[in-house]
């Protein structure tokens, strides 16, 4: 049974534009991959773990931030690798510089036996959702169009 995986979508309206938070993984793999490679912050749930407290315990671990506010479904996609991301969003302003990951430990090269610890995620950054697109993991750019819905149909003092 392929991988699930919850995240949260965080996103900020500056000057009437809507912006998403994106997240770089971190690691080798990732170290020189820029377009296609920003993804939104999210990771396997546990156990008993339902698939929102999933997203909240990622964001916290990922990203260092504890969010406690309301969430709204983005549905799910499944990536290239089979792995389906159960994606949530919601309205948050946060400095991508503050932001501190959680670190996990690789093997590297893979299946090398060699452990390698790095942070989760070296990097995140807002962008506007025509620059999300191009720097978006492709097969997550389907969350994009669906937070573009839920914004239009939100009243303005709900963003």
């Amino acid at each position: 049974m392929p991988a699930r995986s919850a995240g949260i979508l965080f996103h900020r309206i500056v000057d009437g534009c809507p912006e998403v938070l994106l997240v770089h993984p971190g690691g080798p793999f990732w170290k020189n991959k820029d377009i296609g490679a920003w993804q939104v912050p999210k990771g396997q749930a546990r156990e008993g773990e339902d698939e929102e407290a999933a997203a909240r315990r990622e964001i916290t671990e990922e990203l260092g931030v504890r969010f406690e506010g309301p969430l709204t479904p983005l549905g799910e996609i499944r990536q290239a690798g089979g792995k389906t991301v159960i994606a949530y969003t919601a309205a948050l302003d946060v400095d991508p510089s503050a932001i501190v990951s959680n670190t996990i430990e690789i093997d590297w090269p893979p299946r090398s036996g060699r452990k390698l610890t790095i942070p989760e995620i070296d990097a995140a950054r807002w962008l506007g959702l025509d620059e999300g697109r191009r720097y978006m993991l492709p097969s997550q750019i389907p969350l994009l169009d669906r937070l573009v819905a839920v914004l239009t149909h939100l009243p303005p003092t709900g963003v």
